[in-house]
Parts: C-alpha cells; sequence; structure tokens
C-alpha cells in the first residue's frame, strides 16, 4: 500500500487556464495516493471557485475550503497545513504544471535518504508554457545540500513548491508566529535541525514566471527593473532597496524566524550572530569591510555567481549602485 500524501495548495483569483493545467498534473501524477487540498482565499473571480467545486466534484481525492474573508497567503498555508495529515505532505503552487512523476520521484527520495525534506529541480516555464530556462538550481544559484547545512538556517534553501515534507516538520511549524514569512525556508530550517535535507538534480515540474508571481522566480536585474521604474534612480532609492528588498525581506526577516523555532543551542548561537551581521549590513552606505563573515555564514555549493552578486550588494553598495543605474 502506498504511503498517502497530502498536497496542499492556495488560490486566489488564479487565471483559471493555468490553474486547470496545475490541477490536472496533480491528479494525472503516476503516484495515486494522493489528497489534493485546496484553499480559496475568498477570490473575487468567482469563476475561480466554481472551477475548484468542479474538481472536487469529480475526483474524491480533491478536498475544497473556500475562506469567508481574505486572509493572506501566510495565513491561507497555515490553514491547509492544519487541515494536512498525511505522513507525508507536499506544497505547490496554483499556476505551475508538475510533471507525471514528481510525486512518486519525491516521495522515492525522501525514504531512500531518510531525511525530513527534498526539494527538486524544475524547468522555469513562460505564460505560453514555453521553457525558458531548463535548470531552475543553475538559474538561480539554489543551494545544493544533502545532509544537513549552515546554509539552511542563513537563507532559504529550495522553493515551496519544489519541497516534500514529513509530518514532524509539518507539526513543529504549527502554529505559525508573527515572524513567519516564507513556509518554505521555514520548513527547510526545521528539516536541518531534525534528520536533514536531500535534492534531486532533474527537473519536476514547469514553474511558470509572469507579472503577478508572488515571489521567486525573476532574477535580480528584472527586480531591479521594477523598483527603478517606480522609486526612481538615485543613490537613496537603491540604498533603500538594498535594505528593505534584499537584507530584510530576503535575508533578515528569515533569520529572525528561524530564532522563533530553533531548538538546537549551536543553531540559535548561530542565528544571534546571523543576525547581528544582517543588521550591521543594514547600516552601511558605503563599505562593509565584514566579508569574511559573509563567506562563514552564506557560502556553499552551486552559489559561485549568487555570491559575487550578493557581496557586491552587502559589502560593496557604491559599486552596487554603479551597476544599479544601468
Amino acid at each position: 500500500m502506498e504511503d498517502k500524501i497530502d498536497i496542499i495548495l492556495t488560490t486566489y483569483n488564479t487565471k483559471i487556464e493555468y490553474l486547470k493545467k496545475q490541477v490536472d498534473s496533480i491528479l494525472g501524477q503516476t503516484y495515486k495516493n494522493i489528497e489534493l487540498i485546496i484553499s480559496d482565499d475568498n477570490s473575487s473571480e468567482k469563476e475561480v471557485q466554481k472551477i475548484l467545486k468542479e474538481y472536487e466534484k469529480k475526483d474524491n481525492r480533491v478536498k475544497l475550503y473556500i475562506q469567508e474573508e481574505n486572509i493572506g497567503y501566510i495565513k491561507n498555508f497555515e490553514f491547509l497545513l492544519q487541515k494536512a495529515e498525511a505522513e507525508y505532505i507536499m506544497f505547490c503552487d496554483h499556476d505551475d504544471i508538475w510533471y507525471k512523476n514528481k510525486v512518486e520521484e519525491s516521495i522515492k527520495k525522501i525514504k531512500s535518504e531518510n531525511v525530513d525534506l527534498v526539494y527538486c529541480n524544475s524547468t522555469q516555464i513562460n505564460e505560453k508554457d514555453e521553457i525558458i530556462k531548463k535548470d531552475y538550481f543553475k538559474y538561480k544559484n539554489v543551494p545544493l545540500i544533502k545532509g544537513k547545512s549552515k546554509l539552511a538556517i542563513s537563507r532559504c534553501i529550495g522553493i515551496g513548491c519544489s519541497q516534500i515534507i514529513t509530518k514532524q516538520v509539518r507539526d513543529k511549524m504549527l502554529p505559525f508566529t508573527e515572524e513567519v514569512m516564507a513556509h518554505d525556508w521555514l520548513a527547510a530550517f526545521i528539516a536541518n535541525e531534525n534528520k536533514g535535507i536531500a535534492y534531486i538534480e532533474e527537473p519536476l515540474f514547469g514553474y511558470r514566471l509572469h507579472n503577478t508571481n508572488v515571489f521567486g522566480g525573476r532574477n535580480l536585474a528584472q527586480n531591479l527593473a521594477r523598483w527603478k521604474e517606480e522609486n526612481g534612480k538615485t543613490y537613496q532609492s537603491y540604498l533603500k532597496y538594498r535594505k528593505e528588498k534584499v537584507i530584510d525581506k530576503a535575508y533578515l526577516d528569515g533569520a529572525r524566524m528561524c530564532k522563533q523555532y530553533a531548538e538546537d543551542e549551536d543553531d540559535k548561537k548561530f542565528l544571534e550572530e546571523i543576525i547581528k551581521y544582517y543588521e550591521s549590513l543594514r547600516k552601511s552606505k558605503c563599505v562593509n569591510f565584514h566579508i569574511f563573515k559573509y563567506f562563514r555564514f552564506l557560502s556553499g555549493k552551486n552559489l559561485t555567481k549568487k555570491m559575487i552578486k550578493e557581496i557586491v550588494i552587502f559589502h560593496l553598495p557604491i559599486l552596487g549602485y554603479i551597476i544599479f543605474k544601468k
């Protein structure tokens, strides 16, 4: 008998074409013992709820909840985690396309490696389902972790829609604290404190990039271009982007979140050091000389290109601004 796997999906005003492709790809998996638990965050586009209700009627593996009011992305994920009771749980986005063997390969890997979390590679697709990047790991310089690593403490490891976790991780994630800002980072941190992490290099789904992505997908240049259009190209604008959108949102907020969940004493001490490091970076306006701390906290396998960009942004703001102005 196959182990049951709960797959949790949040929706909100999702484009119907994308939603159908994603749900169909999940229900068409080679691994059949799944339950797709969906929570719609009170979509104003009622066609979304209509389509989801149709899926629930025609496939008994679909379980649908509709929120009475909009509760937001983070709270909606927390709600679904509370509903997921299987020994293995997978996160998914509302607009990707899963390859037929995604669930099968994920459960096989998490069992064979005896870890608490596995994340997989993906292709990146555009709005027409065309592959624009064949290897998301290489494109985004995703950290490659087998076992345990400090990187699961200091940065996000694997996007949520690529992950499968054990129920033990889910139990420790709940309830969410006020500091929770990324369920995928939190899941990896908790797994790292327990049995550890593994990854699958084979792309197992198409990760969609479009103008309404909530998180992820876009690279630094694309994010900077958006920021410049809205906030201008001055040095003060760049420093604000560096502080609020890079250091705070992508690093410091995550470290503070992990600190609230840390059980291992060494991890707690490590997090205190990381938080002090990130806070010192926030104050730098010209140069930050503590580059050695960067290598202690953030360097790792498959990260060379990302590390160069981060060192420039973190420690050489003036050089970063020159690049930013282009």
